[in-house]
């Protein structure tokens, strides 16, 4: 076995780092509450009344609150790997794991594993308690594309929970990491939607949540578009691992 997977130990202990830091956990409890809360509320709140206020697919509406539940997997992805760089963390993990490639490994394990089981359990609340309030406009659990888009929305978490912590490996700052990404998602990508859709398209948030929708939008299909999320977040992982390895403890 090579010396650069992750062990059961290895893994272990990472998990106990995430369940100490009381804002990294705190992070991955608020990815469910501010995903299914939100769409739930928001639902409750418009009903049958205003039934395409939340978007023009009636699916990928379905999902309103992983607009927000997004920036929780920032904050999970990016906590979790800041940590390592404060008061000389990093040199007391490879002490205790000596291989960078079994300790990187082992982390974007457990944060990439974390994230998709919040996120499937989230996707699914989502999904049931939004569609609660929808009466006539509801859409039925099994109809076209449900299943997909729910497991989806957990897999969409989940990259983008890595693409945040790539690039905290790389920067080493969960502030200029969020600084990056939020405006990004929030205001770069409709910005650039607005300017020029044959660009925007492939920006994460928007490449991503094509898994989410009933039809097929922008160019991209459902699994062609979370596969650009998955390069984005490859990218960072990869630039994360580089950094890793080749900088001073």
């Amino acid at each position: 076995m090579s010396t650069a997977l992750p062990t059961v130990p290895v893994l272990h202990s990472e998990w106990i780092k995430i369940r100490s830091l009381r804002g990294t956990f705190g992070a991955l409890i608020a990815l469910f509450v501010a995903t299914a809360g939100i769409q739930t509320l928001t639902a409750a709140l418009i009903g049958e009344a205003e039934a395409g206020s939340m978007g023009d697919d009636p699916l990928l509406a379905a999902f309103y609150g992983v607009n927000f539940g997004q920036i929780a997997a920032f904050a999970f992805g990016a906590t979790a790997l800041s940590s390592e760089f404060h008061n000389g963390a990093l040199r007391t993990s490879l002490t205790a794991v000596p291989s960078r490639a079994r300790f990187y490994l082992s982390k974007m394990a457990v944060v990439g594993g974390l994230v998709f089981l919040a996120g499937q359990l989230a996707g699914l609340a989502t999904f049931i308690g939004g569609q609660a309030f929808m009466g006539a406009y509801a859409l039925e659990l099994g109809s076209l594309g449900t299943y997909r888009a729910i497991f989806g929305c957990g897999l969409y978490l989940t990259l983008m929970a890595l693409l945040a912590a790539g690039l905290t490996a790389v920067l080493r700052s969960a502030t200029a990491v969020l600084s990056l990404l939020i405006p990004l998602v929030l205001m770069v990508s409709f910005v650039l939607g607005a300017a020029s859709e044959g660009v925007a398209r492939f920006l994460p948030d928007r490449a991503g949540q094509m898994i989410m929708r009933m039809e097929s939008a922008d160019g991209l299909g459902p699994w062609t578009g979370i596969g650009v999320l998955a390069l984005w977040a490859l990218v960072a992982v990869a630039g994360g691992w580089l950094a890793v390895r080749r900088r001073d403890a």
